[in-house]
């Protein structure tokens, strides 16, 4: 496939309406992987896409090979997503208005190592200036480095994560509730955040 070229858009509001069922089915299609192993519910996730497309300064960095969606970022103000993020910020005393938070970024196994990862976080950050926000955040799950679910030869994105200029900030964190596969109800699962201030 090294011959694929992929495509690169950031969309908001009723731009995304259509791409929902698409944006829904391949985030659960990335995130029953390690090390979220998230059972997955296309109902929900195409509301959740939906308050994307419904939060002002909200945006999904779409990636395409030709017509099909293979991958997707996304990112709003701090202020617009999740109030236990907003939270947990605030209780650290930073200022939620100053940040723009990075949702995720999924892509199909297919299409990784080929700098899309790269550029979901260049044409976010682009946003997040077009917002004249300052700095920028994400989350991602802890999981025990001996959790017999764990693939061999797993490569965490802590260095990745790194060079883009990302700091790991393990005292600031968040829970979050997903059920995992073959689970019989949601559980809590604790995310870390990592910061660029300033971007």
């Amino acid at each position: 496939m090294s011959d694929v070229h992929l495509a690169f858009e950031t969309l908001s509001g009723p731009a995304l309406h259509p791409l929902l069922p698409e944006l829904a089915r391949l985030r659960i299609e990335v995130f029953r992987e390690w090390p979220y192993l998230y059972e997955g519910d296309e109902a929900y996730e195409r509301r959740y896409l939906r308050a994307y497309a419904d939060a002002p300064g909200a945006a999904v960095v779409v990636c395409r090979d030709g017509d099909r969606v293979v991958g997707a970022a996304t990112c709003e103000p701090m202020t617009e997503g999740h109030a236990p993020v907003r939270d947990a910020f605030a209780a650290a005393g930073l200022d939620p208005a100053r940040f723009c938070y990075f949702g995720e970024s999924v892509l199909l196994r297919a299409y990784r190592g080929r700098g899309a990862g790269v550029r979901f976080f260049a044409e976010r950050e682009a946003h997040a200036r077009r917002l004249n926000l300052a700095a920028a955040a994400f989350c991602a799950v802890i999981r025990d480095v001996d959790d017999p679910r764990r693939p061999a030869g797993h490569v965490p994105l802590d260095d990745f994560w790194r060079k883009r200029g990302y700091v790991p900030r393990p005292d600031l964190t968040v829970t979050f509730d997903w059920k995992e596969i073959g689970a019989p109800a949601e559980t809590p699962h604790t995310l870390s955040f990592w910061l660029r201030d300033p971007l």
